[in-house]
C-alpha cells in the first residue's frame, strides 16, 4: 500500500515512492546534491509546499535552497505576499514598464547540481543560466503555454514554445500542461505533473472544526442576511472579472430575492467592489483578504464558489469546501480549471452575463442537483493536496538528479 506523503514526511529515512536513485555522491557522504528553486515572488500560499518539500528532499539527502524576489506595485495590492524564512531573498528590478525583471540568483547557485525556474518569457536570468551556468540541470516549473493568450500563434508563444524543449525537466502544474509540453516536443519521460495545490490539510482541518453555531456567529459578524451565498475568494483584479460577476449577480438576485454575494479578496479593483457594496442596499459584502479559520467560516456558511473569469488555484478551496464553482468558458483559465469537471463537480456557462445568472439561480433551486455537485467535490478534493504534490515535486528532482543530461 502506498504511504501518503505525511507518513513519508515523519519517516526521515524512508524512500520515495518511484524516487530515482541519487547520485553515488549523496549517498557516500561526501557532498548532497543541492537543488535551487527560483520564484520571482514568494506567496503566502507557496509556503506550505516548500516546508514539505524540504522535509522529503532532507529524507533523500538532497538540500533545497529557495530564492524569492519582490512582487510588482500592483502585485504587492492584493497582500498576499509570503516570508519564508530559511529562503534566500534576491531582489528584482522591473523593467521597461515592469514588462522585464531582473533577478540574478548566480551567487544562490554556485555548487548547485540542479535549478527550477518558472516558464516566463519576461525573466531575464532564465536566458542566461545555459550560458553561465552550464553544469547545472536546469527544469522549468510551469503551464506550458500562457492560458490567458488569445492565439497560440503570437510571437511570445511561438517563443515560449521554442524554448520550452531547451531544460532538462519539467515540472507541469496538471495534465493540461504536461499535454501542452508533450505536444511541444519535449520527451513526456521527463515531465512531472504536479497537481498545483495550495494547504488543502489545514483547510480540512478548519473546516471541520466549526460547528453550527460558529458558523451562525461569523455570519451575524459580517452582517450577512438569511439567503443563499455565492462566494467568491479571489484577488480582485481583470482577470477574475468582478465587474462580469456584478452585472451577474443582478440578475440572480432578480430571480433569488434573497441571495448574498460575498468576495473575499483584495485587489486593484476594490475600489469598484466598495461601490457595489455601497450601493446594494446589504446584499453585497465584501470582508477583504481572509485567511486561516475566518475565510473557512466563510466557505462553510457559502452554497457556491463563483468565478466568471480566470480559474487557478481557488478552484481547490472549491473542491476542498465542497462548494461547486460556477465559471464561464472564457478561455483565459489556468491549469488549474481542468480540475472542473462540468457536471460532475461544478458548472461551466456561455460567457454572457445573463447564461451565468441563469444558470447559478436554477441551481440554487435545485437543491438535489446542488448536493450532487458537492459530492462530486468531495471526490476531486481527496485526489488534490500540496502533501502530494510536494510528493511529486520530489520524485520529479530525484529523477532529473539522477537522469543524463537531456541532448
Amino acid at each position: 500500500m502506498k504511504e501518503e506523503p505525511s507518513v513519508i514526511l515523519r519517516s526521515a529515512g524512508a524512500a520515495l515512492p518511484g524516487a530515482a536513485p541519487l547520485p553515488s555522491r549523496a549517498r557516500s557522504g561526501t557532498k548532497r546534491p543541492r537543488v535551487v528553486i527560483v520564484q520571482r515572488r514568494m506567496t503566502h500560499y507557496r509556503l506550505p509546499l516548500f516546508e514539505h518539500l524540504r522535509c522529503l528532499l532532507d529524507a533523500q539527502g538532497v538540500e533545497l535552497t529557495v530564492v524569492y524576489g519582490d512582487p510588482k506595485p500592483a502585485e504587492a495590492k492584493t497582500n498576499d505576499g509570503g516570508h519564508l524564512s530559511w529562503g534566500t531573498h534576491v531582489p528584482c528590478r522591473y523593467l521597461v514598464g515592469e514588462r522585464f525583471c531582473w533577478q540574478d540568483a548566480s551567487a544562490a547557485l554556485k555548487g548547485a547540481d540542479m535549478v527550477v525556474v518558472t516558464q516566463e518569457n519576461n525573466l531575464l536570468f532564465n536566458y542566461l543560466l545555459p550560458i553561465r551556468h552550464r553544469s547545472v540541470k536546469r527544469a522549468f516549473w510551469g503551464h506550458g503555454r500562457n492560458f490567458q493568450s488569445l492565439t497560440s500563434e503570437s510571437l511570445s508563444e511561438r517563443f515560449k514554445r521554442m524554448l520550452l524543449r531547451s531544460v532538462d525537466w519539467w515540472f507541469g502544474y496538471t495534465e493540461l500542461s504536461a499535454d501542452v509540453v508533450e505536444q511541444a516536443g519535449f520527451p513526456r519521460q521527463r515531465i512531472t505533473v504536479l497537481n498545483n495545490a495550495i494547504d488543502t490539510t489545514t483547510l480540512k482541518r478548519e473546516l471541520d472544526s466549526l460547528t453550527p453555531e460558529q458558523i451562525a456567529a461569523a455570519r451575524r459578524a459580517h452582517g450577512i442576511p438569511a439567503g443563499p451565498i455565492g462566494v467568491m475568494v479571489a484577488s480582485l483584479n481583470k482577470d477574475k472579472r468582478p465587474e462580469f460577476l456584478l452585472e451577474a449577480a443582478r440578475l440572480v438576485r432578480q430571480q433569488v430575492p434573497d441571495f448574498q454575494l460575498v468576495l473575499v479578496g483584495e485587489g486593484p479593483e476594490r475600489e469598484m467592489i466598495r461601490q457595489a457594496v455601497a450601493g446594494s442596499g446589504g446584499w453585497i459584502h465584501w470582508t477583504g483578504l481572509r485567511k486561516g479559520i475566518e475565510k473557512a467560516e466563510l466557505l462553510a456558511m457559502s452554497d457556491l464558489m463563483l468565478n466568471p473569469g480566470k480559474v487557478g488555484l481557488n478552484i481547490v478551496d472549491s473542491l476542498q469546501a465542497g462548494l461547486p464553482m460556477i465559471t464561464t468558458d472564457c478561455k483565459t483559465h489556468s491549469p488549474e480549471v481542468s480540475y472542473l469537471r462540468d457536471g460532475e463537480n461544478g458548472l461551466i456557462t456561455p460567457d454572457s452575463a445573463a447564461a451565468y445568472a441563469d444558470t447559478i439561480a436554477a441551481l440554487l433551486r435545485d437543491r438535489s442537483r446542488l448536493q450532487a455537485l458537492r459530492e462530486g467535490c468531495a471526490r476531486q478534493a481527496a485526489e488534490i493536496s500540496v502533501e502530494q504534490m510536494a510528493q511529486r515535486f520530489c520524485e520529479g528532482i530525484t529523477q532529473c538528479l539522477a537522469a543524463p543530461r537531456k541532448r
